[in-house]
């Protein structure tokens, strides 16, 4: 499915009803990296899953791609589905950086926040001298030399034998996003803000679930964040890399299925 927003068109996918589950990308993937989500957690809540711009099947206009901008975005496309009432926002990597702004933002738009291997922190000098070079590399090879890049510490190290068809799937999802999209996203990142001071003033419910196995994000900065919530819940998957939702998909919706049911109590 296709919205029509103000100067963009963003692709989706929806399914199910009742509470809005809005699922949020990282970088540089798509919303297929929600499949497993679709397919067993409609019956629980109304999940959304766009295409954030550069990405997917959504626009893809030069950036640089704030998260602010971003998480304005997403609030636009639940505006145009008539979804006004407060949802849960699930992000996870760069999706958990907009879940944060969308917050920050809008927090009464937020029910509760799920946030996936991803941090608070922005940026030290390093990662974006890091974003710099990252961006220079996709200008002058393309996006498939990121999806190379990346490939190898998007998973746990046990996944790239034990599931070769996961490892295509993530190199895929990566290698067909636009470049407009990957440097616009890179540029976004590198000026983030950091949002660790926000963590003690969110009053929402938020599951904070990460990878042990995250060569990205280390299993240390979900734990950081969790400690600086006033209302948040702690969940480290085994076997799980960054793509945890990919790669341990049952215990993953178990604990999303979960944290759904807690805010109905």
């Amino acid at each position: 499915m296709r919205a029509q927003l103000p100067g963009l068109v963003l692709a989706y996918d929806s399914a199910g009803s009742g509470k809005t589950l809005l699922l949020l990308h990282g970088y540089p993937l798509s919303r297929r990296l929600w499949r497993p989500q679709f397919k067993h957690l409609a019956d629980a809540a109304r999940v959304i899953a766009p295409d954030l711009r550069g990405h997917g099947d959504s626009d893809a206009p030069e950036g640089p791609y704030s998260m602010d901008q971003l998480a304005d975005d997403a609030v636009a496309l639940l505006d145009s589905l008539g979804l006004t009432q407060p949802a849960i926002v699930a992000g996870l990597s760069m999706g958990g950086y907009v879940a944060l702004a969308l917050y920050r933002r809008y927090p009464s738009r937020v029910a509760g926040l799920i946030l996936a291997a991803t941090k608070a922190g922005a940026d030290s000098p390093e990662a974006q001298a890091n974003r710099d070079k990252s961006a220079a590399l996709a200008r002058e090879k393309g996006v498939e030399a990121i999806a190379e890049a990346m490939l190898p510490k998007m998973l746990a190290p046990a996944t790239y034998a034990a599931n070769p068809g996961l490892v295509a799937e993530a190199r895929a999802m990566m290698a067909a996003t636009a470049l407009n999209g990957v440097v616009g996203d890179l540029m976004g990142m590198k000026g983030r803000p950091d949002s660790t001071a926000l963590l003690a003033q969110i009053s929402r419910p938020v599951l904070v679930i990460h990878g042990q196995d995250d060569q990205l994000i280390p299993a240390r900065e979900a734990e950081a964040t969790y400690a600086a919530l006033p209302n948040g819940r702690l969940v480290l998957v085994p076997n799980a890399g960054h793509l945890l939702n990919l790669e341990q998909p049952e215990s993953f919706n178990a604990e999303v299925r979960t944290f759904l049911q807690s805010l109905d109590a």
